[in-house]
């Protein structure tokens, strides 16, 4: 298993993840006010694990220029689809991991939601983060965390992984991620549950650089 089968993955199943509706329109409205709130008209941003681009959709008509990226590219396709349909000038997408990333200048934002759970070396990426990140730029995380979900689930997902039913997937802690992205470098500015009902294992983290 590697990144590259994590990309199959997601080629694979694009055109139906596409197709699901959001699980917690509540949440999701919630999450993308919030996060209008933390940018800046100014601001160059970058999103990682951009999926179809939904989210980059709607926030990027805020700010300067919104590079939104996926290490699938079956995934970025239906984004450009969504993107040539609603004209958001400062908007681009591109099939790439954040290790590819090598920006011109850095950027004043970086997102990532339901990303974190999903990259293989958690503590580099998070540095690699910190790397792209101008000083005092923020990054703006919503990760599902795993290891405060049905036990099951994650005694089930490693078989899922070998029988390529599932990608990679990191089993975290609500309580650990906080720690884990301050010793990247950040200090934590809000951590908030944007559920709007029920056991909420989907924290929303703002941090900024130092």
């Amino acid at each position: 298993m590697s990144t590259a089968s994590d990309a199959r993955f997601w080629d694979r199943i694009s055109r139906k993840y596409a197709l699901e509706p959001i699980a917690d329109q509540e949440a999701y409205e919630r999450t993308l006010d919030r996060t209008r709130g933390l940018l800046k008209s100014s601001d160059r941003v970058l999103e990682l694990g951009c999926g179809t681009g939904s989210a980059a959709l709607v926030l990027a008509g805020g700010v300067r220029s919104y590079l939104a990226t996926d290490l699938s590219a079956g995934m970025i396709a239906i984004a450009e689809e969504k993107r040539s349909a609603a004209t958001v000038a400062s908007l681009s997408f591109r099939a790439a991991t954040v290790e590819e990333l090598t920006p011109a200048e850095p950027f004043d934002a970086v997102l990532g939601f339901n990303y974190l759970h999903l990259v293989r070396d958690l503590a580099g990426t998070l540095r690699r983060i910190h790397g792209l990140l101008a000083a005092d730029g923020v990054f703006i995380s919503k990760t599902p965390c795993l290891g405060d979900m049905n036990r099951l689930f994650g005694l089930l997902l490693p078989a899922a992984r070998v029988l390529g039913l599932a990608p990679y997937t990191g089993v975290l802690r609500v309580v650990d991620l906080p720690a884990l992205i301050g010793a990247a470098g950040f200090d934590i500015v809000a951590v908030e549950r944007h559920a709007s009902a029920g056991k909420d294992t989907l924290p929303y983290i703002a941090a900024r650089k130092r």
